[in-house]
């Protein structure tokens, strides 16, 4: 059984512009009867223009509202899947473990660390061919954010989500989103790898050694250090997102993130990857992303409905039609259909 689908399904928004124009309809009727009114008795006025029909006028709008229809549906493209396939790929697993505690609002990385960060990852997912990808967020705890998947949409609508709020618990357990990393893998006859990007700042777990037990798997863990040396303060914000003021320690004093660029060198050891810092002009991920290319391109399977066949002709022939029908459709009567009166019988009884 074929699946159905619309290849530019926004521009079905389109169809909400249909309240408005029957709104614009009505008052323009209400505006041109007022205007008749204006001229005399409608008794009167309807004599004069007894070749003009309101009812011509409802048609017409009613075929240019099916046009418009019909338009709209063959600007988005219908398709139809004409069967499901089962499509062998090759490719890389990759499980990207982003740092989403408080600390990475930082904005010594411009917007912020968090928001430079899902940029990167965000043109990461474009450029993965083949390759199937995971998604873990961390704080004082880690969740899988995304199964491991080859839905690399799914994968950029979640991570539009993801914001600091995720995880309740603050704090940098960098060791713990390896672990959650390591188990999100389901065959690791894949070549594998971790991403993981932070500030550094881990105060929870042994990383390195979180690390370590990664690479005894054959995964190798990447990190890439979000912030510049000389950090940054950490903003505050109400519930409205207002910035408030920062952070402030015990003592009334700016807390000051920094990057722990040496912790993240030693798990990027351990885990026999690389280490990156980003800053404002890059990330580092590209450089990341070319390493791990390096690494054998295992097969995978992967259900997907394909030989999608487009339908849109036939919408925008019918919407054509319609306009045509529309065009041949007069508000007052022609001369010629006046000399053809199947209601006058002396015009057809007594020549």
């Amino acid at each position: 059984m074929g699946v159905f689908r619309f290849e530019h399904p926004d521009i079905l928004y389109a169809l909400l512009l249909i309240p408005l124009l029957m709104v614009i309809f009505w008052w323009m009727l209400r505006w041109k009867k007022k205007g008749l009114e204006s001229y005399g008795e409608p008794q009167i006025v309807g004599l004069l223009l007894i070749d003009v029909s309101k009812n011509r006028l409802v048609v017409k709008f009613i075929l240019l509202v099916l046009a418009f229809i019909l338009l709209v549906f063959g600007l988005s493209n219908p398709q139809v899947g004409s069967r499901l396939v089962e499509a062998e790929r090759k490719g890389i697993d990759v499980v990207v473990a982003l740092d989403v505690s408080n600390s990475m609002l930082a904005e010594d990385i411009k917007p912020n660390r968090l928001e430079r960060a899902k940029q990167a990852i965000s043109k990461l997912v474009d450029k993965m061919g083949n390759d199937r990808i995971g998604i873990v967020v961390f704080a004082g705890k880690a969740y899988v954010q995304l199964p491991i998947t080859t839905d690399y949409s799914a994968a950029k609508l979640f991570l539009t989500t993801v914001t600091t709020k995720d995880v309740p618990t603050q704090g940098t357990a960098i060791g713990d989103a390896i672990e959650l990393a390591i188990t999100s893998f389901d065959d690791d006859t894949h070549s594998r790898a971790i991403i993981v990007i932070t500030d550094g700042e881990n105060h929870e777990d042994d990383a390195i050694e979180a690390a370590g037990n990664a690479a005894s798997k054959g995964i190798r863990v990447y990190t890439i250090g979000m912030g510049l040396s000389k950090g940054a303060p950490i903003p505050v914000y109400d519930r409205y997102n207002r910035r408030t003021g920062y952070k402030k320690n015990r003592q009334g004093s700016t807390v000051i993130t920094k990057l722990n660029e040496s912790a993240l060198q030693q798990i990027a050891t351990a885990g026999k990857g690389i280490y990156v810092r980003a800053n404002n002009t890059q990330t580092g991920l590209r450089k990341i992303f070319n390493d791990i290319n390096k690494l054998e391109k295992t097969k995978f399977e992967s259900k997907m409905f394909s030989d999608y066949e487009s339908r849109f002709q036939y919408f925008i022939a019918l919407s054509l039609v319609f306009l045509l029908i529309e065009l041949m459709v007069f508000e007052k009567r022609p001369k010629w259909s006046k000399k053809v009166d199947l209601f006058n019988k002396k015009s057809w009884m007594y020549k």
